[in-house]
């Protein structure tokens, strides 16, 4: 099937997308609301600064369809929550998604959906509930024509502490032929640890799109510079969340990577074009 939302998401000339994910409210943790208490104000921030889509929840996706008007971002529509992310982490671990959240993505217009595929050390019941989600939404998906995006998630960590992401390389690229195979129709995934190895997840993932997760914190140089390695290895974007909305300049930082994506602009001439909009 051709997925004509799709063309909402990619741009026409470049055949890249930034997708800004700023669901993080979704998953019940307080340092996650760092950047964006007022949702409305960091939609309206991003709207101006034009990624090409905006990654929000079912409670917050009407502050973005509610604006008037055809040249908005698309949104990317999360479906699932779980509770991985604490520091400790509670005694009981789960991952769920949205039973009609196919529907409620149509509803609003969606270009695409969003669910994880987590895989935590020795809690492989947790990678069993995903792949549960992956299926039921993919056969809502297919119903609908909406394409589905599935997030592999490789962690570390040992319980009682919090996951933290593994970038092993041959773990990542496991988790995401996994994907491939539960029928994404767009796969993101975490970086490599070692960024030259990113050329093996796209081969992987074979015809389907990979977009390359953001992840914590970083310096501007190096997000910049980690972006277009992995354009370079054939990514077909990027999905960022925190290192765009705990930017001190939001719009700054997404025109930045938006020119490095879009228009192949040198990560040095980006960067310097960013300080010199902040100063």
């Amino acid at each position: 099937m051709t997925l004509f939302r799709l063309n909402r998401l990619f741009d026409a000339a470049s055949g890249r997308a930034l997708d800004v994910a700023v669901d993080h409210g979704f998953f019940g943790e307080s340092a996650f609301l760092t950047g964006i208490e007022d949702m409305r104000a960091t939609v309206d921030t991003l709207v101006e600064a034009g990624p090409d889509a905006i990654q929000l929840t079912l409670g917050q996706a009407r502050l973005l369809q509610a604006i008037p008007g055809k040249a908005k971002p698309a949104l990317v529509l999360r479906t699932d929550v779980a509770n991985v992310y604490g520091r400790p982490l509670d005694p009981h671990i789960f991952s769920h998604h949205v039973p009609h959240a196919i529907e409620e993505a149509v509803r609003l217009d969606a270009a695409a959906v969003c669910v994880n595929l987590m895989h935590l050390p020795n809690r492989p019941e947790i990678r069993e509930a995903c792949i549960r989600s992956i299926m039921a939404l993919r056969k809502e998906a297919t119903r609908y024509g909406m394409p589905l995006m599935v997030e592999p998630l490789v962690m570390q960590g040992e319980e009682g502490e919090g996951y933290g992401v593994d970038g092993d390389t041959g773990k990542i690229t496991t988790l995401v032929r996994q994907a491939v195979e539960l029928g994404a129709d767009l796969v993101k995934a975490d970086p490599t640890d070692d960024i030259e190895d990113y050329h093996r997840v796209v081969e992987v993932a074979g015809d389907i799109p990979v977009l390359v997760r953001g992840g914590g914190r970083v310096a501007d140089r190096v997000l910049l510079e980690r972006t277009a390695a992995v354009l370079a290895q054939g990514a077909r974007g990027i999905v960022y969340g925190r290192n765009i909305i705990q930017h001190p300049d939001p719009a700054g930082i997404t025109r930045a990577l938006m020119d490095v994506l879009h228009r192949g602009v040198d990560p040095s001439a980006a960067l310097a074009a960013l300080e010199g909009r902040e100063r």
